[in-house]
């Protein structure tokens, strides 16, 4: 029997706002946080909740981003939920505690306002800092506007905490485009957030005793987690993440499917969200807020009889190889489009993965690069449409030219 949508309130509100409303509704015990630009109004916000009365949340200050998520991962392993935020230099100052809480399988949920990285120094959005930690072992999630980034956020914490996940999820916003611009967000009623996100649940695991115990750190059932871990078991610690990872992804579906019930709202399948592809001949790939301008270019051309289409990619980590190869079957021409770069490799980090997925495909389309918009460079419409008419001409002549492109850079 289909649920009945629940009814909404619409707020006004940045994305960072819709971040610390989500985090807000979610009943979370723990957050720490060091404030940088332009992640700052999100924990600024939620520290006022606080400060009011509005959560009953231990809100810690602390003196640096490691310091932030250290204590994030040290709170997580006693079993509670806990959340931070972060972007650019502040991500890469986590990067060795990144690694650590998502070894020691801690269900961290954490904010990201992409920024570019120094040098030279740039407040403005491009995806190099979450990129640089794709390796990281947390789940990534990219949005689009405000809206997806409140529903993203309480998922999160359904996602992350899953005992068959039990990995950190990171959910990914643009800065300024998305972090500051204010929007109509629907949010929903408080009770039926935490009906949603629920309470974390612990799963057992087996004590040095041979005694199933809850798998948190607990005087009374000791543990122990993150010990050294040599080449007798670190292995098949790290297969475990793998394993893991590869559950995420029907994980995901199934928990943005749930979500879509109560709420109306889906993005795709909860990993991937296509648009204009059923019959697409040409199509880009992208993620993020570039999306919503791809659209409308999409549009336009469609009304021009071009079968253009667009594929935004929700879920990188874990990457929907699957879903990819399955929406893309018939597509004969594809532009990958990088908001960040792997300098000395062959393209960026999205054009690596959607290029080797599609290695393997029955049907082989001619793949394109263009790294574009970094240091929070504009990506209007008119050079999207010249990355559509570069696809014209390639399904046209069957060859690509130069498959890696910078776009909207004076060269």
């Amino acid at each position: 029997m289909k649920m009945a949508i629940a009814k909404q309130e619409v707020r006004a509100l940045s994305g960072d706002e819709a971040v610390a409303y989500a985090v807000k509704q979610s009943d979370v015990d723990v957050v720490a946080a060091y404030p940088i630009t332009p992640q700052t109004i999100i924990v600024e916000r939620f520290s006022e909740y606080v400060h009011n009365g509005e959560v009953d949340t231990e809100f810690i200050c602390v003196e640096s981003e490691h310091s932030a998520l250290t204590a994030c991962l040290a709170a997580s392993a006693t079993g509670v939920r806990t959340f931070t935020a972060s972007g650019s230099a502040g991500l890469a100052l986590m990067h060795e505690i990144l690694y650590v809480t998502s070894g020691c399988r801690a269900p961290v949920v954490m904010a990201i306002v992409n920024r570019a990285l120094s040098a030279p120094i740039n407040i403005h959005c491009d995806h190099a800092d979450s990129m640089v930690e794709r390796d990281a072992g947390w789940i990534q999630i990219y949005v689009e506007n405000s809206q997806e980034t409140y529903d993203s956020v309480i998922q999160a914490f359904r996602i992350a905490e899953d005992p068959d996940i039990l990995l950190p999820t990171m959910v990914m916003l643009d800065a300024f485009v998305i972090s500051h611009t204010l929007e109509s967000v629907k949010v929903l009623p408080d009770d039926i957030v935490r009906k949603f996100v629920g309470t974390r649940q612990i799963p057992l695991v087996k004590n040095h005793e041979g005694k199933l115990v809850p798998f948190k750190l607990d005087p009374e059932n000791p543990v122990t987690m993150g010990p050294l871990d040599l080449y007798d078991y670190y292995f098949e610690h790290k297969r475990q993440q793998e394993d893991a990872m590869q559950r995420a992804s029907q994980k995901i579906k199934q928990i943005h499917d749930e979500y879509g019930e109560i709420t109306g709202r889906r993005y795709g399948n909860g990993l991937i969200n296509p648009y204009r592809l059923e019959d697409a001949e040409i199509a880009a790939i992208c993620l993020g807020s570039t999306a919503g301008t791809a659209k409308t270019v999409v549009d336009q051309l469609r009304a021009k009889g071009v079968k253009a289409g667009l594929l935004r990619l929700r879920a990188y980590r874990p990457f929907p190889a699957q879903d990819v190869t399955k929406v893309l079957e018939n597509v004969k021409a594809i532009a990958v489009m990088d908001r960040s770069h792997s300098f000395g490799a062959y393209g960026g980090p999205v054009f690596h993965e959607v290029r080797h997925t599609l290695y393997d495909a029955a049907t082989h389309p001619q793949i394109v690069n263009y790294v574009y918009g970094l240091g929070g460079r504009d990506m209007p419409q008119t050079l999207i449409h010249e990355i559509y008419k570069e696809l014209q001409k390639i399904l046209e002549t069957k060859r690509v030219k130069k498959p890696v492109r910078f776009i909207g850079v004076r060269e």
